[in-house]
């Protein structure tokens, strides 16, 4: 079965570059395409496709809006495209349900590894910049509010001492197999674990996660 994707950018050559690319592959179908972010949710509710990437900055309705719609209203998964690293829209884009983020300027087997992952229902938070922004967007968040960190306690007691550990050593950026050589136990156990953790704490994804790991200070920004 093709992966469905669908492409938003108000750049019409980055759009159908990146949707020849996308369309190259056997396993992947690019379904609909738009300029903005209007197009882009009206996209979702036409064609249901699995994955869209979403471009941040957009005219009329915005990729960090359109983000929010598209995650609230269905079950396709989100890929902010960011001209720059540290955009401080993607701090937004997080908390709007967004999967993870690409650079423009991405590799064409990153882009298509990219979208493999994400519609296998995994996030993109490999790369240490993610992990910074995932930082950073709970800093920023703390100061704003001016509100004290929320006690793990709290907030992860419905978890096993054994699902907490997973969820600190998902924060800090290790992958499956990386957690379950720490564990001395096999992928499919950490996939147990890492699914428990998600469905106890109410979490979209592995992105949701490690943010709940910062915001209830599990994990401290720059441990």
């Amino acid at each position: 079965m093709s992966i469905r994707v669908a492409v938003a950018d108000d750049q019409e050559l980055v759009r159908s570059g990146f949707s020849m690319i996308l369309e190259a592959q056997p396993d992947i179908e690019v379904v609909a395409e738009a300029g903005d972010g209007a197009e882009a949710v009206a996209a979702v509710r036409l064609h249901a496709p699995d994955v869209i990437l979403l471009d941040i900055r957009m005219p009329g309705m915005d990729g960090i809006e359109a983000a929010r719609q598209v995650c609230a209203q269905s079950s396709c998964r989100v890929v902010m495209l960011t001209t720059f690293d540290l955009d401080e829209y993607v701090y937004e884009a997080l908390y709007a349900g967004a999967s993870g983020f690409l650079l423009k300027d991405v590799r064409r087997d990153d882009l298509v590894h990219a979208v493999r992952v994400v519609a296998a229902g995994d996030s993109l938070l490999a790369p240490s910049v993610t992990r910074r922004l995932v930082a950073d967007v709970v800093r920023r968040r703390r100061t704003e509010s001016d509100a004290p960190a929320v006690s793990p306690a709290e907030r992860l007691s419905v978890l096993t001492a054994r699902e907490e550990e997973t969820l600190r050593l998902l924060a800090r950026g290790l992958s499956n197999a990386e957690i379950a050589a720490s564990f001395v136990v096999s992928d499919h156990t950490v996939k147990t674990h890492v699914s428990n953790v998600l469905s106890k704490l109410g979490l979209r994804d592995r992105v949701q996660a490690v943010i709940c790991a910062y915001e209830t200070g599990l994990v401290v920004p720059g441990s």
